[in-house]
């Protein structure tokens, strides 16, 4: 009689393991459902999304990567196909629908290929082939731009903003757009540092009364009641010290035997701090921005002089202000001067909404502005805000790499044509693989279609009509549903809007299609607390 043989346990207890295809249909299908739950956002006629969180709080957008930044997802596959979006984001700023969507497809195709047994390492050398041929497509069909074409720069920025909460103004906030981008582009190194742009929402008005700084706008209202509203021709020195006497180094005390020597204690303390007002006001300044605190004593010499003084303004916003008004911040009080401060047109105190904020506007030539965005609630400032990142990306990715492409769904289509003509000169199963990419591709112009209420295949039929007769930028005109010319249109996207998309798409639908076993540990019970008898 033969021994019972002993279970082998090879994972710990309450671990899940799936294997083969049934890990590939569920990983497959994770990265479907994400792609279905944000492909209605995508385009003109996209639909929103509403996300409440635990707390109650509400999101209203049609973002691709904020809405599934704020889904709680379990899934690791779902996990994965987010860092597309963040990607997307992070590189161009806008997009980051277009790449999910075609990642689900792409995943989508390559499992009906799974199905009639061809391999997943076959179908990875297929879509990198695709991938690398789809950059190649891209590169030649791009159009050239530079900074000085402005209506195309415009036309980048309203595509860009098109079927989002800003479409209702978005020609006036693009030329606010547009306008800010010039002013801190880098003619020498031809690109544009974001950060030099900065974006204050404030509700109440509509969006049409959005404005562009030329210049810095601070959420700070003057230190002192007796200062002055407003300054024209301001010169203004920015401090990265404080306006106060520092404490000593270690703890001191000081014994004082009489009135008379506290009286002089005082007096001692106000001549110092009398003295650090009279060298910032020697320098010429009138007005001081000041990164630390401003003792009550200084506050109140600055006052006197007439000068316009804030107090612990970020080092950020310190750092804007020298690149608007061309000022250097200074850190130590004895090497301040006159060459030291910078120049605005006004500096002024004004209420925006129900705060009290300032405004450094009209400086010459800055290299730093503000746009302030005004929205009817603060869902709706929100979405602008969104809106208005997005087409700032747009136009930076634009200018970078002053390569442009028609939108509407014309590049993807293009794109399809001339890879299942390069399909075609493969010989292997990749050929299937290949033509899978390039079906992958019109995903894109079907969900316009399809978002705008029309019958998604009579579209593509018309649309693949077209590009065989060799119009490369027939689009989809969603508003009449016509296939039109979208670079006459107006319809102008980045090329890294497309570039990346394909590249973020491809890398991640081809990492998980390698993935046939998924392990998943069992949940850790928490300790428990020892009874209460035995602490």
């Amino acid at each position: 009689m033969s021994e019972a043989q002993q279970p082998v346990y090879v994972l710990p207890e309450g671990s899940r393991r799936t294997i083969g295809r049934p890990a590939q249909r569920n990983n497959i299908l994770a990265a479907k459902i994400l792609a279905e739950t944000i492909k209605t956002t995508l385009g003109p006629k996209g639909m929103d999304k509403m996300l409440v969180d635990s707390m109650g709080d509400v999101i209203v957008t049609n973002d691709g990567v904020t809405i599934l930044q704020e889904m709680q997802l379990e899934h690791p596959i779902a996990k994965m196909i987010v860092e597309i979006a963040k990607t997307q984001e992070d590189e161009v700023g806008d997009g980051t629908t277009t790449a999910v969507v075609f990642a689900g497809e792409l995943l989508k195709n390559a499992e009906e290929l799974i199905e009639k047994n061809i391999h997943p390492t076959i179908i990875i050398k297929g879509y990198r082939l695709a991938a690398e041929k789809s950059q190649i497509i891209l590169e030649n069909m791009a159009e050239h731009i530079s900074v000085k074409d402005l209506s195309l720069l415009k036309n980048i920025a309203m595509t860009s903003m098109t079927g989002k909460g800003a479409e209702v103004a978005r020609e006036y906030l693009a030329d606010l757009i547009v306008k800010s981008i010039i002013s801190v582009y880098d003619l020498e190194t031809k690109s544009v540092d974001k950060d030099f742009i900065k974006i204050e929402k404030k509700t109440g008005n509509g969006i049409e009364n959005s404005s562009l700084i030329n210049g810095v706008l601070l959420d700070k209202e003057t230190v002192h009641p007796g200062m002055p509203k407003f300054i024209k021709n301001a010169r203004i020195a920015l401090l990265d010290l404080p306006l106060e006497l520092k404490n000593t180094e270690i703890d001191a005390k000081i014994s004082l035997t009489s009135p008379e020597q506290l009286q002089a204690f005082i007096d001692k303390e106000e001549q110092m701090l009398k003295s650090m007002v009279d060298k910032v006001i020697n320098s010429g300044a009138n007005v001081v921005i000041c990164q630390k605190g401003i003792d009550d004593v200084a506050q109140h010499y600055l006052a006197k002089s007439g000068v316009y003084a804030l107090r612990r303004v970020k080092a950020s916003d310190l750092e804007k202000l020298s690149k608007a008004t061309g000022g250097k911040v200074v850190n130590n009080l004895n090497d301040l001067s006159s060459e030291d401060l910078g120049k605005a047109g006004l500096v002024e105190s004004k209420k925006v909404g129900d705060e009290e904020m300032t405004f450094v506007n009209g400086c010459k030539n800055p290299k730093s502005v503000t746009l302030l965005i005004r929205g009817g609630t603060s869902h709706v400032i929100n979405e602008i805000e969104r809106a208005v990142e997005d087409a700032l990306g747009a136009l930076v990715s634009a200018l970078e790499d002053e390569k442009v492409v028609a939108g509407a769904g014309a590049p993807e289509m293009e794109l399809a044509r001339q890879l299942r003509k390069f399909a075609n000169t493969l010989s292997g199963r990749e050929q299937l693989a290949v033509l899978a990419f390039a079906d992958a591709m019109e995903i894109i112009p079907k969900s316009l279609a399809e978002n705008a209420g029309l019958d998604s295949i009579d579209v593509l039929v018309k649309l693949k009509a077209e590009h065989d007769k060799g119009n490369k930028w027939s689009g989809l005109d969603v508003f009449t549903g016509k296939v039109v010319d979208a670079w006459k249109n107006s319809v102008i996207e980045p090329l890294r809007i497309k570039s990346q998309a394909i590249k973020s798409a491809s890398e991640v639908s081809e990492l998980i299609l390698r993935i046939d076993d998924v392990i998943a540990s069992g949940k850790r019970e928490q300790p428990q607390m020892p009874p209460q008898d035995m602490m």
